[in-house]
């Protein structure tokens, strides 16, 4: 199983925007593919994401250079190495590269080629991506998108996220079926309303709301029009991606939407008080991810009750994700594969967050492929939760369908843990 030609070619994510799909071929004819998402809200310490920057071809978006630097700088190193040795081929790309975002080559140039070569590895063997990837069992617990805000929706609020997570579930399967109940009954208050205008990046319903705490009160009445409790079957997730909300010369927070700014301490204290007048069962991003003492602040209010997940603060980065875990200032690490550029370094991030008693969360990126790679990567960990946007669009639903095809190749060997999955259910970290 030796890998003998590695290409790639540029794509189009959800977006319409260019991104990277890497094809390894295999000495027995068989081939891999990765492709590539890209975020909009991005953390100042991800990977990399190499564009062209050329203003005359896609608005300088267009990946050429990266897709070069594949075909003549990786291409050479990987071609004649083992496939099955996922490890040694992602640490060559690492020190070829040698910088520490992988601005070099490119994170997604580099990350096209990891994902390709586990594809095409589980192909050879003859195996579902997820049995290759890890010996888990465990179907997500999903975070699904009902408001979609801030970067995704042109700030017409600023939360980014109001995500319902099916509490009461049983299943992987029911928790589709109390997501199709909640997604449903919001659009049919916001078409009662005359505010059905569409659906943001994620496939969310777009946020027309005069504020974001109407946005908060419209997802619980979403839920009981569905004929759920808040808080009870379903739940409310937030993701607050404050790093776009901050000054970090001033040190405040701005609400754009109300024209409200905060200091550190009032904006933790304000989304205190949504937690506990929502029933918020886990909230990302409540800081920017400079602002430790915000986090600590938060952290300290409700780490015992909300499960508390850093994203812009960790990037997928194990030093940072260390960093977190020594200060004690979130219960949860959102996982997203570009952020860290490899499929080995994002392993070894599931494998770290998982030993200090937290809880990993597998994500998506706003700019998304058809492609379902993290829908066994959750199962494959038993990370036990899987946030991937809304229940609408293609490039979204099929991550949540692919689940289903695995819970069902899984048979009686699947396991679903529930709320369980949430940090605030995990013993708490050791610090």
């Amino acid at each position: 199983m030796k890998i003998i030609a590695i290409d790639a070619l540029q794509i189009f994510d959800s977006r319409g925007n260019p991104t990277l799909e890497a094809i390894v071929t295999l000495d027995n004819g068989v081939t891999g593919h990765g492709l590539v998402p890209s975020g909009a809200s991005t953390g100042q310490f991800e990977a990399l994401e190499l564009r062209d920057g050329d203003p005359a071809r896609f608005r300088g978006k267009s990946v050429y250079q990266a897709i070069n630097n594949l075909r003549t700088k990786i291409a050479p190193a990987i071609v004649g190495k083992d496939v099955g040795d996922q490890r040694e081929i992602d640490e060559t790309m690492i020190a070829l590269d040698g910088t520490p975002d992988k601005s070099r080559l490119g994170a997604n140039a580099i990350l096209g080629v990891s994902l390709a070569v586990a594809q095409a590895s589980a192909q050879a063997n003859g195996i579902p991506l997820f049995r290759s990837l890890g010996t888990g069992t465990t179907l997500p617990l999903p975070e699904i998108q009902i408001f979609g805000g801030g970067a995704h929706a042109n700030w017409r609020i600023d939360i980014q996220d109001l995500l319902v997570i099916a509490t009461g579930a049983r299943n992987y399967a029911e928790t589709l079926e109390i997501t199709f109940e909640v997604f449903h009954a919001a659009g049919d208050i916001m078409k009662k309303r005359g505010k059905l205008l569409g659906c943001a990046d994620e496939g969310g319903y777009w946020p027309e709301f005069s504020s974001n705490e109407e946005a908060l009160a419209t997802f619980t009445e979403a839920v009981e029009r569905a004929g759920f409790t808040p808080g009870i079957e379903a739940s409310l997730s937030l993701d607050i991606a404050a790093s776009d909300l901050y000054d970090e010369a001033t040190g405040t927070y701005r609400l754009a939407s109300e024209n409200r700014t905060f200091t550190s301490d009032e904006f933790m204290d304000l989304l205190v008080g949504w937690c506990r007048n929502y029933n918020v069962a886990s909230i990302e991003d409540p800081a920017a991810d400079t602002d430790w003492h915000g986090w600590q602040r938060f952290y300290q209010a409700c780490g015992s009750t909300t499960q508390i997940i850093g994203d812009d603060i960790f990037t997928t980065n194990l030093s940072r994700i260390k960093e977190g875990i020594s200060r004690g200032v979130a219960n949860s690490v959102l996982i997203k594969l570009n952020q860290i550029g490899t499929v080995t370094e994002t392993l070894d991030a599931i494998r770290l967050t998982r030993q200090a008693g937290w809880a990993p969360v597998i994500s998506a990126r706003s700019g998304e492929t058809e492609d379902a790679f993290i829908s066994h990567l959750a199962v494959a960990t038993n990370a036990g939760q899987l946030k991937v946007g809304s229940f609408c669009r293609s490039e979204r639903m099929a991550k949540w369908n692919e689940c289903l095809r695995i819970e069902r190749l899984l048979g009686s060997e699947a396991t679903f843990p529930g709320k369980n999955a949430l940090a605030q259910n995990l013993p708490r970290p050791s610090r």
